[in-house]
C-alpha cells in the first residue's frame, strides 16, 4: 500500500483544514487507517484512526470534538477534517495503514507527511 497525504498548509487559529490521504492498492478497505502528527522537537503522536469499514473513529483527547476522521473505500481515501484549529496543532501530519486488529500498535505503511501550520 502506498499512501499520499495532502491538504496541509498555513491557517489562522480557529480556521479549518481537510487533510486527504490517497492509497494505492486493492486492499484499502481491509486496513485500519490512522493519522499521526509530529511537532518540532516532539515525538510523533497518534491523532485519530478509523476502522476498516469506516464505522468507528478514535481520537486523542486533545482533538475530540474538533477533528473528524472519515474514509471512502471506493476512492481509497481517508480524510481528516480539522476545525477550530489551535497553534498547538501545528505539526507534520502523517497518514498510516494498519493491517492488524486494534488502532494502537505498529502501523504497516506510512505516507510522506503534510505540514499544518496554525498561526495565532
Amino acid at each position: 500500500v502506498q499512501l499520499q497525504a495532502s491538504g496541509g498548509g498555513p491557517v489562522q487559529a480557529g480556521g479549518s483544514l481537510r487533510l486527504s490521504c490517497a492509497a494505492s492498492g486493492r486492499t484499502f478497505s481491509s486496513y485500519i487507517m490512522g493519522w499521526f502528527r509530529q511537532a518540532p522537537g516532539k515525538e510523533r503522536e497518534f491523532v485519530a484512526a478509523i476502522s476498516a469499514n469506516g464505522g468507528t473513529g478514535y481520537y486523542v483527547d486533545s482533538v475530540k470534538g474538533r477533528f473528524t476522521i472519515s474514509r471512502d473505500n471506493v476512492q481509497n481515501t481517508v480524510y481528516l477534517q480539522m476545525n477550530s484549529l489551535k497553534p498547538e496543532d501545528t505539526a507534520v501530519y502523517y497518514c498510516a495503514a494498519r493491517g492488524k486488529f486494534g488502532v494502537l500498535g505498529d502501523y504497516d505503511y506510512w505516507g510522506q507527511g503534510t505540514q499544518v501550520t496554525v498561526s495565532s
